[in-house]
């Protein structure tokens, strides 16, 4: 069964034009799913006495408007299968009055902490979810293919503040970095993103640019 809860777009969630970040969209689709995961016993205490976490690969998420200060926004996600040691997850975010805003796909590595290596999902573990059926939107490859010259931008040291409860960056938080060097004005219908390394404090991050 899908999970499912309501919010209004704060003021600490937008940007200059009175919308909801891009980022703020990921956190409360990232939110969504830990909340569902604590409230059906598959949690962080739990993972952490297994010595697991779940680590997200990628992101495909479609925009189709981005709320503004004080809307009401209903965010909804759900799981819709595992393969191995993958998890494959959707989203959706709709006003109050039920326009569809944005909605993504996302897969997810169940990681063992100690190694740093995929570990195969357990029955157990499984069994804490309902699958449902998955959205009906275009599936790209988790693996995105970049082509041409890239220019190399200013780096970042990651910092504390970066950092999740696995002591890596977050992942909105790359998303984040990586907005410094959207043009102003930029409006894009969607997000790709693919995680390939996993950046821990004092790392230095430096980001390229396709050009």
């Amino acid at each position: 069964m899908a999970y499912q809860f309501e919010s209004r777009v704060r003021y600490s969630e937008m940007d200059l034009n009175q919308k909801l970040t891009r980022v703020a969209l990921v956190d409360y689709f990232q939110d969504s799913s830990t909340v569902q995961s604590e409230s059906c016993g598959g949690g962080l205490i739990p993972l952490r006495k297994l010595g697991k976490a779940w680590m997200i690969l990628s992101w495909q998420i479609e925009i189709k408007r981005r709320p503004e200060l004080g809307e009401k926004i209903i965010t909804s996600t759900w799981p819709h299968g595992f393969k191995a040691f993958y998890g494959y997850r959707n989203y959706t975010m709709h006003s109050g009055s039920g326009e569809l805003l944005a909605r993504a796909n996302s897969i997810w590595a169940y990681m063992d902490v100690e190694t740093g290596h995929p570990a195969k999902l357990s029955e157990e573990v499984m069994a804490c979810y309902q699958m449902e059926e998955p959205l009906d939107m275009e599936k790209c490859s988790r693996k995105i293919c970049v082509s041409g010259e890239q220019e190399r931008m200013d780096e970042f040291q990651v910092c504390r503040y970066h950092l999740d409860t696995n002591r890596h960056v977050n992942n909105g938080q790359y998303i984040r970095m990586a907005e410094e060097y959207v043009p102003s004005g930029f409006e894009p219908s969607g997000l790709r993103v693919e995680y390939r390394s996993q950046a821990k404090l004092h790392d230095i991050i430096v980001p390229m640019v396709h050009t």
